[in-house]
């Protein structure tokens, strides 16, 4: 996605070019806008050129399986717009843009191929788009394990999951899926835990809205339909506002908007998107009980992303069952000065009140710190694998409706 680019830094304007004097009259602004939109024009044209040619050079190598989406590139070409950007527009507005821009551009060279939570109108779509842009082919898939069997397959080229909630904490099928992988089923078929890794990450900050068919909006529901995350995190203002109606949980938030609009009897909490799609009105904006409420994101695919320069690693791993055991596991990390951002449990597979450890801590797996850390903690592991290093999240959570703001929203459905 970011080939055509060139090096880091390369190529880019100085600042002072932003700081020649504007003009005075209404008629020459319009002017200096008609023709740097002619400039734009030609240089997206020339881009998108060379991003073709990006495909031709590497179509006639001899390099097998070459990729042309590279996750620790595009992480350096954007954190390098957010840097050299002088406003007014913010850096989020910034860096969606070039995102849009080098989607399109990737989409010429090879078109992503991006599994995420279905149908449409949900968060997961929303997370999606926002990490691979409008130039990815997206696959709605039905539940978590069906986006995992998809890139542990090939069918896709990558996945975006839900990993945990502020509010309501971890998605516990992400983290199995992550740590055991599958065995197998009807639906989600089966993969090995060491097929999948992580390669990206983002977050959305989550607005929950209550919605209804018009001739509704006045009534009295009987039952409240949404995802249970979506239920659990408006708890606290359905207990003031609908005390005694029912609240069922179904399997997606737009699920729940097309049984709203099926039925003057039920409402529906999901994102605004869902709302438009379902010819629904908004009862009651932005209800869920945080305003900071934000679901982190990852991406996930088949192979290792090499440094970015700003990294995170996620690890999951078990400890010998004896006391200090988790102590002196971390203590390698400290020793290094190296910053643990997270550290949960979750119950292992094997045996009953046994649990394993996912990590996530600053730094790539290839660091020399962090290779030294991880041979230092083996010892005290019966078990430990590296989730995946990968680049960490350039655009700040609080922007997921500022900018691109008609893109698909959803969360857990």
């Amino acid at each position: 996605m970011t080939d055509a680019l060139g090096e880091a830094g390369a190529g880019w304007p100085d600042r002072h070019l932003t700081d020649q004097p504007l003009p005075n009259t209404l008629a020459e602004v319009r002017q200096q806008i008609d023709s740097l939109d002619s400039e734009l024009i030609a240089l997206i044209s020339k881009r998108a050129r060379l991003a073709e040619r990006v495909a031709e050079i590497k179509q006639l190598s001899n390099e097998p399986q070459t990729s042309f989406y590279r996750p620790e590139r595009e992480a350096q070409v954007l954190s390098r717009v957010r840097e050299r950007n002088p406003g007014p527009l913010s850096g989020d507005t910034m860096v969606w843009l070039f995102r849009e821009i080098m989607s399109a551009c990737l989409a010429l060279e090879q078109p992503l191929c991006v599994a995420c939570l279905g149908p449409s109108g949900t968060f997961s779509e929303q997370a999606a788009l926002r990490a691979f842009g409008h130039g990815a082919r997206l696959v709605l898939e039905p539940g978590i394990p069906e986006v995992f069997r998809a890139v542990a397959a090939g069918s896709v080229d990558f996945g975006v999951v839900p990993v945990e909630n502020s509010t309501e904490g971890s998605v516990s099928q992400t983290l199995d899926a992550l740590a055991f992988g599958a065995t197998g089923g009807a639906l989600s078929g089966a993969w090995a835990a060491g097929d999948v890794r992580i390669c990206g990450e983002l977050s959305l900050k989550i607005d929950q809205q209550l919605m209804a068919r018009q001739d509704a909006r006045d009534v009295l529901p009987q039952r409240i339909v949404s995802h249970a995350q979506s239920l659990a995190q408006c708890r606290e203002w359905l207990d003031v506002h609908y005390p005694g109606v029912e609240r069922i949980a179904v399997q997606s938030n737009s699920e729940a908007a097309r049984l709203a609009a099926e039925s003057p009897q039920i409402m529906a909490i999901g994102p605004t998107l869902a709302a438009e799609q379902h010819g629904l009105d908004i009862v009651a904006a932005n209800i869920q009980d945080s305003v900071f409420n934000t679901t982190r994101f990852v991406v996930i695919g088949r192979d290792a992303v090499p440094p970015s320069g700003a990294d995170k690693t996620s690890l999951v791993l078990s400890v010998n069952n004896e006391p200090g055991a988790l102590s002196r596991l971390l203590a390698p990390l400290a020793e290094a000065g190296i910053d643990v951002m997270r550290i949960e449990s979750r119950p292992a597979r094997e045996r009953a009140w046994e649990y394993v450890f996912f990590i996530d801590f600053e730094g790539h797996a290839d660091d020399e710190r962090i290779r030294a850390a991880l041979t230092k903690m083996q010892p005290f592991c019966s078990s430990l694998r590296v989730l995946g290093s990968y680049p960490r999240a350039v655009m700040s959570a609080s922007s997921s409706n500022a900018a691109g703001g008609s893109t698909t929203d959803r969360i857990m459905s």
